[in-house]
């Protein structure tokens, strides 16, 4: 574990040229991602960049192995290529091959993006995707531009039953996590945010009983 977190902090150095890069445990190691756009995994200690049809010419040169998962036991081939010493001793290179493995991603991620359907993401049901596209949101990438907040407000005005855990819900859909794994200044944020928009709504009630 300490070695790949070295990894993680020695590809931040060499790779900053491609924007801010996150970090989170997946498939037993860990994933890079820029703008919540994965290129690349870090497992047992070594960097693996994803797939690109540039990265995939020097892999045939250098003969660089694949990475391989276990999934229940059974050997999974992925599409990611180990970076071996020499590329490691070769930052420009490096930079251009991990370019390539993150613009790769970013068009995969774009495609899904467009075809997702809304049920299909955490939190969300057939009825959610039914009421979102009556409001004029039909995909997840319609989801993500509007944001939790105007979502739901449009939901709120279609159906004024709808309360903060449905907000949760819309959040955790966009973000790609179950709404009770939100970070908890995320909720408090929604919460004190989804108080004062049902304070405004009940305003010209108490104005006019």
């Amino acid at each position: 574990m300490k070695k790949s977190l070295q990894v993680i902090e020695q590809s931040r150095q060499q790779l900053a040229a491609l924007g801010n890069i996150e970090s989170r445990t997946q498939f037993g190691g860990y994933a890079l991602s820029v703008e919540k756009v994965v290129f690349a995994l870090i497992n047992e200690g070594e960097l693996y960049l994803r797939a690109s049809e540039a990265l995939r010419g020097y892999a045939a040169e250098r003969a660089l192995p694949l990475l391989v998962s276990r999934k229940r036991g059974i050997p999974v081939i992925l599409d990611y290529y180990k970076v071996d010493d020499t590329l490691w001793r070769n930052p420009d290179r490096l930079l251009t091959l991990s370019q390539a493995s993150l613009q790769e991603a970013r068009i995969h991620h774009d495609r899904k993006n467009i075809s997702q359907r809304l049920k299909d993401l955490p939190n969300l049901s057939l009825r959610i995707e039914m009421m979102l596209r009556q409001v004029g949101i039909c995909t997840a990438a319609h989801l993500r531009e509007a944001g939790a907040k105007q979502s739901w407000l449009k939901l709120k005005a279609l159906n004024k039953h709808l309360g903060l855990k449905t907000l949760l819900a819309l959040q955790g859909a966009i973000s790609g996590q179950h709404q009770a794994a939100l970070p908890q200044e995320v909720k408090t944020e929604l919460n004190e945010w989804y108080l004062k928009a049902i304070g405004q709504e009940a305003l010209p009630d108490t104005l006019n009983p």
